[in-house]
């Protein structure tokens, strides 16, 4: 990510004392322990924690913001060892591959629904985690983790449409403009089966947890006959497609569309008619961990206030977090767009982790998308 943020904002942010350091674009892995609320130590100092997450997801240090990852470390003596990926289904092939291990992932609603039935995670003592009391209640006892037993909600968002204003004729209001031949070769789609198909699926009206084989067929064709027109099936690679104007429009998470927007002011944003998928990542403890007393500690740390506020301004996703929420501070308190009013909010649709029948039918439909 690339956010900039102005010295007053930073400096509140972060409690930077060199504004030099600011200005020399320096990674700042300071935080000022009086604004901790838990306890951290460094009883664990010299052990290593393995931090699995979704690429441009975390405050990195990028333009002077906090280096959460360096600021953890500095903290409690632990090193972390960070990689990402680009979509649910390559971390679960990892995972389930037994190639790698890790300590902390960041899955989506459905994939923990997944994990969970499959016994491929810790569970969570959340009364052992003293911030967790900082997650609204709205995103607690969600459906893929009832009891909070097993994740901490990180992040929470909607799918929308992307379009350059200078390449598309108009306002756009639906899905259907992703299949519209006048701009063949500039439509970008999804790289993942479960959120390509749900745009299918939501122009015929579909449930996007349908178990109907002949629904996913239908969908499937519909994905089919889009393929024509397509520039690229993208993930993480939107962001400098549609920054740099290489394409004019693009389903994707509305919090990375206010990223884009900040390097290309054409953009443009809208919840679809048709109604959109929204979502809750959450922090998780996969089986096979190493250093669970650590992943504990680290879960406590992304909730911390300012550790919190740091992501929410560098991802700009909503957040679950009260504390930023409330935050006089915070850019994206009154934005429309991760926060619609009440009369503003689209129609939404969760995800469900799906039974084995119908995930190994609509996954080789995929494969058939992809070859069409």
């Amino acid at each position: 990510m690339k956010k900039i943020f102005s010295v007053i904002a930073l400096c509140v942010l972060l409690g930077m004392m060199c504004l030099s350091a600011v200005s020399c674009g320096s990674r700042n892995d300071e935080i000022d322990s009086a604004l901790l609320k838990g306890e951290y130590n460094k009883d664990l100092a010299g052990t290593t924690l393995k931090v699995y997450n979704w690429g441009e997801y975390i405050s990195d240090g990028q333009e002077g913001s906090l280096d959460v990852n360096a600021a953890f470390e500095k903290l409690t003596g632990i090193k972390v060892v960070y990689s990402t990926y680009d979509d649910n289904e390559t971390m679960y092939s990892d995972l389930v591959s037994g190639a790698n291990y890790y300590d902390i992932i960041i899955p989506s609603d459905y994939m923990i629904e997944r994990l969970i039935r499959e016994d491929r995670l810790e569970t969570v003592d959340v009364k052992k985690l003293s911030n967790y009391n900082l997650i609204d209640d709205q995103y607690k006892n969600l459906y893929f983790d009832p009891d909070n037993a097993y994740s901490v909600p990180y992040n929470v968002g909607m799918v929308g449409l992307i379009y350059n204003t200078s390449m598309v004729e108009g306002s756009i209001d639906s899905w259907e403009a992703l299949w519209d031949e006048k701009y063949s070769g500039n439509i970008l789609t999804f790289n993942n089966p479960r959120d390509a198909f749900a745009l299918a699926q939501l122009i015929l009206g579909q449930d996007v947890n349908t178990t109907d084989h002949g629904n996913w067929d239908a969908a499937a064709e519909l994905l089919k006959k889009q393929s024509p027109v397509l520039q690229a099936r993208v993930m993480d690679e939107v962001f400098n497609k549609m920054e740099g104007s290489n394409a004019a429009l693009a389903p994707y998470y509305a919090g990375d569309y206010l990223t884009m927007k900040e390097n290309n002011p054409d953009l443009a944003f809208v919840y679809p008619k048709e109604g959109v998928n929204i979502f809750c990542d959450s922090v998780c403890i996969p089986k096979g961990c190493q250093n669970y007393e650590a992943a504990m500690l680290y879960m406590n740390f992304l909730m911390e206030p300012e550790v919190a506020l740091a992501n929410a301004e560098m991802i700009c996703y909503a957040s679950p977090n009260t504390a930023v929420v409330s935050h006089e501070d915070y850019t994206y308190k009154d934005n429309e767009i991760l926060y619609p009013s009440k009369e503003d909010m689209p129609a939404v649709q969760w995800f469900h982790d799906m039974d084995a029948d119908t995930l190994a039918y609509y996954e080789a439909l995929w494969v058939e998308v992809l070859n069409s």
